[in-house]
């Protein structure tokens, strides 16, 4: 799974409302702390309004604001939205499979099938409430990435 700059910026849009949470961040000011260009920013906004993450407000007081709660917005619900499957290979994909030829005997479908599974963990169990409060550690082996608050 590779993000795109697509995904990467709607993120980076989705935390810089959420540190805003319950004003109203022009597009200008999205745009200043994500370095993102207005006119990409105006794209990727629509989208995630259009996915129910985001409202938009028109006029001179006009901007955007999180739709949701932080802890509403699950972070691989986005992903998944903005780019799609989050398998690295289509042949270990279980949203959008793509056969191979050489599945019967293939030694690498495990390998992919594990690598999704971590991703796909890491990033359901993480939200963007997750993100803004810095509970997000390092880990080896599949251990939880997520910091517990307990």
């Amino acid at each position: 799974m590779k993000v795109s700059s697509r995904g990467e910026y709607a993120l980076r849009a989705l935390l810089v409302l959420g540190q805003q949470q319950g004003k109203v961040c022009p597009i200008n000011e999205i745009a200043k702390q994500t370095l993102v260009t207005v006119k990409y920013l105006e794209q990727i906004l629509l989208q995630l309004r259009k996915l129910g993450y985001v409202h938009s407000k028109r006029g001179i007081q006009g901007g955007y604001m999180l739709r949701l709660s932080p802890t509403d917005i699950n972070i691989g619900e986005v992903i998944r939205q903005i780019e799609g499957p989050l398998s690295p290979m289509g042949c270990a994909s279980t949203t959008a499979y793509v056969p191979c030829p050489l599945e019967d005997k293939c030694l690498l479908k495990p390998l992919w099938t594990v690598v999704r599974d971590i991703i796909a963990r890491v990033l359901e169990q993480t939200t963007l409430d997750d993100l803004l409060n810095k509970r997000i550690t390092t880990g080896i082996g599949g251990e939880s990435f997520v910091k517990n608050e307990n």
